[in-house]
């Protein structure tokens, strides 16, 4: 499947810091040429959670919504901006007068804590991270560490020995900062993962830090245009353990 996407390009500001700048240009369709990501084996996987692993759509609408209404917004435009981000960026990005990103994003961190009602597993997920070698895969979220252990728990999924949540980085998807820490706490060029991922935010960061990408699509209500492969369901594929300790995907 393809259509147009963003492709992220790093440039310089005149204060020397990189920025992301994003072109839409007409996607890539993948040819007969371009390896996929189940024609190869990959050094380790680095998972979004939420819409990727888990569905916590119910319950993030349910808090987020209600902040939204309380701020005056337009809930139903707003719901589709915070998927994917940290919510500190989210609210920042709004420029709402007098209200603090900082302190309002740790107030709806609280308040998804205390409501996980309607989370699970996407069907498949629980057996899939479950036949993956411990050392080979890590969590990539931008969801705080409290929050992230919250649903995995609630989802009935491992808490896994690397994960990268939103306090680990200084700014959030679509930066690449998360993958390319997930990677190296994995021990691995970020080259050398496979990225999973469900929104527009963290396929931008996936590929900015020079991954594949897998989209998984269980949790979308509409077509994503993307030229990377798609996934509806872990139930469609299989772990594959290479000889020489390397993973990849199998049908």
């Amino acid at each position: 499947m393809s259509g147009r996407i963003g492709y992220p390009r790093w440039q310089e500001n005149e204060d020397g810091r990189a920025r992301l700048s994003v072109t839409d240009e007409k996607a890539r369709p993948l040819s007969d040429t371009t390896p996929s990501c189940f024609d190869r084996p990959y050094s380790a996987f680095l998972c979004d959670m939420d819409g990727t692993i888990l569905s916590s759509l119910l319950a993030a609408e349910r808090v987020w919504g209600a902040w939204a209404a309380r701020q005056g917004l337009d809930v139903e435009a707003f719901l589709p901006t915070m998927h994917g981000a940290r919510g500190v960026d989210t609210i920042a990005k709004l420029n709402l007068p007098g209200v603090d990103p900082v302190a309002e994003a740790a107030a709806i961190t609280e308040a998804e804590i205390n409501d996980v009602e309607g989370v699970f597993a996407l069907p498949g997920a629980a057996a899939f991270l479950a036949a993956l070698p411990v050392d080979r895969w890590a969590i990539v979220t931008s969801s705080p560490l409290r929050l992230a252990h919250k649903r995995l728990e609630a989802a009935g999924l491992p808490i896994p020995k690397f994960i990268v949540t939103a306090e680990d980085v200084e700014i959030g998807k679509p930066n690449p900062q998360c993958y390319i820490l997930g990677a190296e706490r994995l021990g691995f060029s970020p080259s050398e993962c496979l990225v999973f991922e469900d929104v527009q935010a963290g396929i931008l960061a996936g590929e900015a830090a020079g991954s594949d990408v897998l989209v998984i699509t269980a949790t979308q209500h509409h077509d994503l245009e993307t030229s990377h492969p798609t996934l509806h369901s872990y139930e469609d594929v299989k772990v594959r353990i290479y000889e020489d300790g390397k993973i990849g995907l199998g049908k």
